[in-house]
């Protein structure tokens, strides 16, 4: 798997008998999601918090971080990997309309939502 931190444009559709990703525009390109293969929620690093650090009597502060309180809650991201095949090209696409990271048929893709933004953004793609 490829990893990539694109942002894409998302609609939202009935996929695989679940409400989930239906279409995304990326770099350019329209591609249909054919089938749902999973779907979780990551959180951010909770342990990080400062509440979690009182709890555990550690009152130094972790390197890098600035999150608290209900930020933590906010810092999850929702996940899909989608099987997905092209659509059509869309204005500015651009070039021979190759994509890298997939075969002319389609391919799988991880694709995140962010609650904290409420932004998608593709985050992998397998070849």
């Amino acid at each position: 798997m490829r990893r990539y931190d694109d942002p894409v444009e998302t609609r939202m559709g009935l996929v695989s008998g679940m409400e989930g990703p239906e279409q995304f525009l990326w770099r350019g390109r329209l591609w249909k999601v054919r089938a749902v293969i999973a779907h979780w929620v990551e959180t951010g690093p909770w342990w990080q918090s400062g509440g979690a650090r009182a709890v555990i009597g550690s009152d130094e502060p972790v390197a890098g971080t600035t999150r608290t309180g209900a930020a933590d809650l906010l810092g999850e991201r929702e996940l899909w990997r989608v099987e997905a095949g092209r659509g059509a090209t869309t204005a500015g696409g651009g070039g021979d309309g190759a994509v890298d990271g997939a075969g002319e048929g389609g391919g799988v893709f991880d694709l995140a939502f962010d609650w904290s933004d409420g932004r998608w953004a593709l985050v992998g793609c397998a070849d």
